[in-house]
C-alpha cells in the first residue's frame, strides 16, 4: 500500500472518530444526559477513544497525529471534568458549582469536537 493511500485511510479512521464523538454529543444534547456524561461514558465515544489508541501509532509522523492527540485529550480531559462534577455533586453546595460546570464542559466538547472535525476536512493539523 503506498504511503498516500495509507494516510487516506487514516484520514478515513479519523472521520470515524470525530463522527463517534459527535453520535455521543447528540446522544447528551437530545436525551436527559449532559453532554459531558453522554460524551465520556456513552459507547460511540468509548468505541472512539479506544480506536485512538488502536490508530494512534499509524498517524506518527503526519499531520492526523495531531488529531488523534487532539481527539483522546478531549476524552480525557472531559473524564476528569466529569468526575470532578460528580464529587461536587455529593455536596449540596456542590451542585451548584456542578450543574453549570458540565454545562461548560459540554459547550467546551462541542467546541473540540466542530474544531478538530473542520480542521481535518481542510487538512489542517491541531495545535
Amino acid at each position: 500500500m503506498t504511503d498516500e493511500a495509507q494516510l487516506d485511510g487514516l484520514r478515513a479512521w479519523t472521520h470515524v472518530i470525530y463522527g463517534l464523538h459527535a453520535v455521543s454529543v447528540l446522544i447528551g444534547i437530545t436525551s436527559a444526559a449532559f453532554i459531558v456524561t453522554a460524551f465520556v461514558f456513552g459507547v460511540p465515544s468509548i468505541v472512539a477513544v479506544i480506536l485512538n489508541y488502536v490508530k494512534r501509532d499509524e498517524a506518527r509522523g503526519t499531520f492526523l497525529e495531531s488529531h488523534f492527540r487532539w481527539q483522546i485529550r478531549t476524552f480525557w480531559f472531559t473524564l476528569l471534568w466529569c468526575a470532578l462534577g460528580g464529587l461536587l455533586i455529593a455536596t449540596v453546595i456542590g451542585v451548584l458549582v456542578a450543574i453549570p460546570m458540565f454545562i461548560a464542559v459540554g459547550v467546551w466538547v462541542i467546541y473540540r469536537v466542530v474544531r478538530g472535525w473542520l480542521a481535518l476536512k481542510d487538512g489542517k493539523p491541531m495545535p
